[in-house]
């Protein structure tokens, strides 16, 4: 199996900008669409455990919004052949000190394009 063949890479890449530009704006038709819709699809959050695309979408329309002030660092996005890949990267919000955000998805080509499979948002205290 190939790792990181650079076409893929940047396939992943244009769908998790686009993912995020949907995240901070709240976006909520884009960010459903790529959430596979599947009852096998997992969210983990900071404070909740999703299972299956209907129940990550009616959290969304709980007002779950990330807001233009979330920074992301250090994204590292790691392909597996053309149809598996990962993406994991840090963020940060303005104005909360002393805390680190940390993401990570998994992502699957489906027929109509690149789908996050799972997913894992957790926040830390900044390590020393």
């Amino acid at each position: 199996m190939e790792l990181n063949r650079p076409e893929i890479v940047a396939e992943v890449e244009a769908a998790f900008v686009d993912y995020e530009r949907a995240l901070v704006a709240n976006d909520l038709v884009v960010l459903d669409r790529y959430f596979l819709d599947r009852p096998e699809t997992v969210r983990f959050g900071i404070g909740e455990n999703l299972f299956g695309s209907d129940e990550i979408a009616a959290y969304r329309r709980r007002g779950a919004l990330a807001g233009p002030d979330r920074r992301l660092m250090r994204t590292v996005i790691t392909t597996f052949g053309d149809q598996f890949a990962t993406v994991s990267t840090l963020f940060r919000r303005e104005g909360i000190t002393g805390k680190v955000g940390r993401q990570m998805q998994s992502w699957v080509r489906m027929p109509d394009g690149w789908r996050v499979v799972a997913a894992h948002v957790s926040i830390i205290d900044e390590p020393a």
